[in-house]
C-alpha cells in the first residue's frame, strides 16, 4: 500500500474523531505530521508507515526521542496489518492496522476506552508547535478565500 493511501485512510479516521484535520501540513516546525486533527480540547497525530525501515528512521527524530517536543495529545501509527508490532511502538503510541483493501481492521489504543476522548490519558506535547501548525493551516485557507471570487 502506498504512503498516500495510508494518509487518506488516516485522514478519514481522524475526521470521525475531530472537527478539523490536515494532511502533511508543513510550517516552521521540524515535525510534519502525516495527519493531525483538532478539537477544542485535544488533538490526534497519525504517522503513516509503509516499511519497517521508515518506522525505525522515525524513532531517531528529535521529537520522538523527546516526546514533549512533538505534537498530538494522542499519537498513532497507521500501517498495513502485520508490519509493526505493539511491543515495537514508542511509549504512549497507538497503532491502526489496515488490510490490503484499505479497511481498518485493528486498533491498539493505549490512551483510554470508548469515545470519551476528553477522559483519555494525554501525552506531553509541544503546544507552541501545534499552534504554529494551526496558524499555518488557517493562514493558507484565509489566503485561498481572500484570493477567490468569494469576496467579489
Amino acid at each position: 500500500m502506498k504512503h498516500s493511501e495510508l494518509v487518506e485512510i488516516a485522514y478519514k479516521w481522524v475526521l470521525k474523531r475531530c472537527g478539523v484535520a490536515f494532511k502533511e501540513i508543513t510550517c516552521q516546525n521540524k515535525e510534519i505530521p502525516d495527519v493531525i486533527g483538532f478539537r477544542s480540547d485535544y488533538s490526534f497525530l497519525i504517522e503513516a508507515k509503509t516499511s519497517k525501515s521508515d518506522f525505525l528512521v522515525d524513532k531517531k527524530k528529535s521529537f520522538r526521542i523527546n516526546p514533549s517536543e512533538g505534537v498530538g495529545d494522542f499519537r498513532f501509527f497507521i500501517a498495513v496489518e502485520g508490519l509493526l508490532k505493539i511491543e515495537d511502538l514508542p511509549k504512549d503510541w497507538g497503532l491502526i492496522e489496515v488490510n490490503e483493501k484499505g479497511k481498518v481492521v485493528k486498533e491498539y489504543n493505549p490512551f483510554g476506552g470508548g469515545n470519551m476522548y476528553g477522559s483519555w490519558f494525554k501525552v506531553p506535547k509541544n503546544r507552541e508547535a501545534e499552534t504554529n501548525i494551526m496558524y499555518s493551516a488557517l493562514r493558507r485557507n484565509f489566503d485561498l478565500i481572500k484570493n477567490s471570487n468569494y469576496n467579489k
